[in-house]
């Protein structure tokens, strides 16, 4: 038998590195007696289901069907993909079909919305979180930022309309001010101002989550930085950036699934002049071609998810979760 110093407990049996330190009483407590694991999830797996997975199915055998100008076949076919990227591999003028078209203009506004957000949304976080000393202070300014969903979204879209027409305060303004002679016309329906209302509209989306990620940040480490010798500049790119980036990416992912689907900003601030996947869709839906919609959603939540795939590669969000 091993000697064993005086003063010393000798360790439980089957004790070690591996073991939980959790008494097993303390863990059978966590769980609802009698009541299996599976059952426990029954209802948010049923949930899960009713709301996402059979809409979702549904879409998906629908996009299969046929159609007419007056009815929809529940007979299965790939015409409807066939058509969507009809004349896209066999080389046009321009080399590029409509779909890739509009996916591409679709993609080019992602693109824009998701810079200019990132841009204000880690700016506005950053003031908050870091400059503004006060919790009350902190929660008075980040609900400022909620007000503007105090409204629906089409009507702080129409508010820039009186702003931003030919006959609006801003092209006023610069005539008045003999900035210009005539009246600016592409302030308003045109690709600068369907990009200013999705920033405005949008911007919150990436506000909240890295404001989350901030506030989460261990001051010591700010602290500790700084008292290496480390600049400001410094401390934002090897301290804040790498611990903000699970907000980061859960803001892009809003964003970018939010704009890549729209529809109304897309068609009111555009003038109904530009096209986006969402606005295609919309408009085979009014005119009650939902087989086609529905390849088309297909498509689109299979590019959107290859984009949330990228993005999730970066940085395990789970943590945030």
């Amino acid at each position: 038998m091993a000697d064993i110093s005086p003063g010393i407990a000798a360790p439980p049996l089957g004790s070690g590195s591996g073991t939980s330190s959790v008494p097993p009483k303390a863990r059978a407590a966590r769980r609802v007696p009698g009541v299996p694991a599976w059952l426990q999830a029954t209802p948010a797996t049923l949930v899960f289901a009713l709301f996402f997975v059979i809409p979702l199915a549904l879409v998906a055998v629908v996009s299969f069907w046929q159609y007419n100008e007056y009815e929809i076949i529940p007979a299965f076919t790939f015409q409807n993909y066939i058509d969507i990227f009809s004349g896209c591999f066999g080389g046009g003028d321009d080399g590029m079909c409509t779909t890739f078209r509009t996916y591409l203009s679709t993609l080019k506004f992602c693109a824009l919305v998701w810079a200019f957000t990132l841009m204000i949304g880690f700016t506005v976080s950053y003031f908050v979180a870091f400059h503004v000393r006060t919790t009350g202070m902190q929660t008075l300014l980040f609900l400022l930022c909620t007000i503007p969903f105090w409204t629906s979204n089409v009507i702080r879209m129409i508010s820039w309309i009186p702003l931003l027409g030919r006959n609006g305060v801003v092209n006023q303004f610069l005539m008045a001010t003999g900035i210009t002679s005539s009246p600016v016309e592409w302030l308003l329906y045109s690709d600068f101002s369907v990009v200013l209302a999705f920033v405005h509209l949008f911007t919150m989306f990436m506000i909240v989550p890295i404001f989350n990620s901030m506030m989460r940040i261990d001051r010591a480490l700010i602290e500790a930085a700084r008292d290496a010798g480390a600049t400001g500049f410094q401390i934002l790119r090897d301290v804040i950036v790498p611990l903000c980036k699970t907000g980061i990416i859960i803001g892009s992912i809003f964003v970018i699934t939010i704009v890549m689907g729209d529809f109304v900003t897309i068609g009111v601030m555009g003038g109904q002049q530009i096209a986006s996947v969402g606005k295609i869709i919309q408009v085979q839906t009014s005119y009650l071609q939902f087989p086609a919609a529905a390849a088309n959603a297909v498509i689109l939540l299979i590019v959107v998810l290859m984009i949330i795939f990228g993005l999730t590669r970066i940085v395990d969000i789970r943590k945030e979760l």
